[in-house]
């Protein structure tokens, strides 16, 4: 748990002195269609930090906190896949696109860019999602694909109707002002 603190204030300290906002209580879910079995795990334990003056943002999440419907399921997610002992987090930092015509508007669409870290792999990508700002009120949410592969997370091929190659990734956040 130490290590997770010491990164999230690592990260934290990036973005410098500021206006930010941050949460620890975030929601994280993904979802794999599979053809002989469908496998979704949620997290509330995911860790974020927005800058508002310039649209930076970071996450953190603790890999071992996914919770799923089987015990098997999360035992091999952990021990087999994620290896969640030597890769415990995934992390992401980036930036909210055309931040300065956005963080002043109340409710709008948006698009995130930057580096996405999982199981010790790291790789730019693209988000889609929800920015709010109502009366001080900071909320988000992004949604985007994960292909397994691009990580390093090799899927037996044993498993290969059970486990989907391309995962749905669903992320939100309420956000509080860093004091």
């Amino acid at each position: 748990m130490r290590k997770i603190v010491m990164s999230f204030l690592m990260i934290g300290f990036l973005f410098g002195e500021g206006n930010r906002y941050i949460s620890r209580n975030g929601f994280v879910s993904f979802f794999s269609k599979a053809p002989l079995e469908d496998i979704y795990a949620e997290n509330n334990n995911v860790s974020c930090l927005l800058d508002m003056n310039t649209g930076e943002v970071a996450f953190l999440i603790p890999i071992k906190k996914f919770r799923f419907e089987k015990s098997l399921m999360q035992e091999h997610f952990n021990e087999n896949y994620m290896e969640s002992d030597k890769y415990p987090n995934a992390t992401f930092q980036g930036k909210i696109n055309q931040w300065e015509s956005i963080r002043l508007v109340d409710s709008t669409s948006v698009s995130l860019s930057g580096l996405m870290k999982i199981h010790g792999v790291e790789k730019k990508i693209n988000a889609f999602g929800t920015f709010q700002n109502i009366e001080g009120k900071i909320s988000g949410s992004a949604s985007f694909e994960i292909e397994l592969n691009d990580y390093g997370i090799q899927i037996p091929k044993i498993l290969f109707h059970n486990i989907a190659e391309r995962v749905q990734v669903e992320i939100s956040v309420k956000l509080r002002e860093q004091n």
